[in-house]
């Protein structure tokens, strides 16, 4: 979980902020597919509005459950899909801390309840919802977006046959306040409210084309596939030849001096902390590409699989790579894995099934004063060495040629 140090300016005291609402599309700044590092760009941009943040992720299996970014002082959170890692859900849990905005007219906040009958004056005639008996919760659902009130006991006969009259409105004159709003993608047709139902909320298709998660295929000593773009770097490769085929890097910086270089017999001589070799950056893929400072050819790939509980979470887009022996004749069609090959969602003891047993790992602290973290474990093999965290899953996956 993360917090920020509390940072407020006049107008954003607890539930003041309004938010456009966008059924199946988002809520403020917040669009349903995006992914999850444009939503803390976002976050980072108005620190004085988003400046309690917790982010929750079951760090035992990362990929169960979805991560969550909540804003409990606004009252609503956004939850990630954990493999994809983009935007599901929305859900305002506590409607009277976040005003919204549709149209020209707001709901919910202190000052204006999101009772049935206010609802539905501003959303419009809609079908019955369904009455969930176990839960007392009544969801009232429209394109993208459904309301869900709880019911009363005495009052639950006003929801025979799980369906209501439409405004609800009780005997005694009351209506209920909604206690939870959803928002999700309305191409898919389904109706997501709470508890299980909330499941059936999926982010919407990206667009054709997309590089985003775009299957990149590792041939261990030889080469990347790019499979949408279709682009081949080899082992060898030089910075112009990367330029022409992925663009501009994001970011090059020199390497430090590799602190494994201890373990080799064959060098003994004291280093200076930087040496001439160089990286690539390439944040929107997932990927570092080292060139030797002399030679100005490739020697390693470094990609990431940006899973929360790592000290680099959130540095990278996730890199969807799958990994495969050089025995494999020719390029294998996207989405057609062979069986032995390793994806981010491969866990350390399945790599051993793989390649084998390599012996002992080494510790990696990356800096253990700034990383709350812990330490990973790195295991290296011909061709390709693995950094895996302590839920073993793959951090980063290092590619060179032995």
């Amino acid at each position: 979980m993360i917090q920020r140090p509390r940072r407020r300016c006049e107008g954003t005291a607890m539930g003041a902020i309004t938010l456009d609402l966008r059924p199946g599309m988002g809520i403020g700044p917040f669009t349903l597919g995006m992914p999850i590092c444009e939503a803390f760009a976002q976050i980072e941009q108005q620190p004085n509005i988003y400046d309690v943040v917790h982010v929750k992720y079951l760090d035992e299996e990362p990929l169960k459950l979805d991560i969550v970014i909540s804003f409990p002082d606004h009252g609503f959170h956004i939850r990630f899909d954990p493999w994809s890692q983009r935007l599901r859900l929305i859900e305002v849990f506590d409607v009277k801390r976040l005003q919204m905005r549709y149209a020209t007219s707001l709901i919910g906040g202190p000052s204006t309840l999101a009772t049935f009958v206010a609802v539905y004056a501003l959303f419009g005639p809609t079908f019955p919802g369904i009455y969930d008996k176990d839960r007392g919760v009544y969801t009232l659902f429209y394109p993208g977006l459904s309301f869900a009130f709880p019911i009363p006991t005495q009052y639950t006969d006003c929801c025979h046959d799980g369906e209501a009259e439409l405004p609800l409105e009780f005997p005694d004159g009351t209506t209920p306040v909604t206690c939870r709003v959803s928002i999700y993608d309305s191409s898919t047709d389904s109706k997501v409210g709470v508890g299980s139902v909330m499941d059936k909320a999926i982010a919407p298709p990206l667009p054709a084309g997309s590089l985003y998660m775009e299957e990149v295929h590792a041939k261990l000593g030889e080469e990347l596939w790019f499979t949408v773009g279709g682009q081949h770097i080899p082992f060898g490769a030089s910075p112009q030849d990367v330029w022409t085929e992925l663009g501009r890097p994001c970011g090059i910086h020199q390497k430090q001096v590799d602190q494994m270089v201890i373990h080799s017999a064959s060098d003994p001589r004291p280093r200076t902390t930087l040496c001439g070799d160089y990286f690539y950056n390439y944040f929107t893929r997932g990927l570092d590409i080292l060139f030797d400072g002399q030679t100005h050819k490739i020697k390693k790939f470094v990609l990431h699989t940006n899973f929360p509980g790592h000290a680099d979470f959130n540095s990278y887009i996730k890199c969807n790579f799958l990994i495969y022996s050089s025995d494999v004749e020719g390029h294998l069609e996207e989405g057609n894995a062979p069986k032995n090959c390793i994806t981010p969602n491969t866990k350390w003891e399945q790599v051993k099934e793989i390649l084998g047993d390599c012996g002992r790992a080494a510790i990696q602290t990356q800096g253990s004063a700034s990383n709350p973290f812990g330490s990973t474990f790195v295991y290296g093999y011909q061709n390709v060495a693995f950094e895996v965290m302590k839920n073993g899953y793959i951090a980063t996956v290092t590619l060179f040629q032995s």
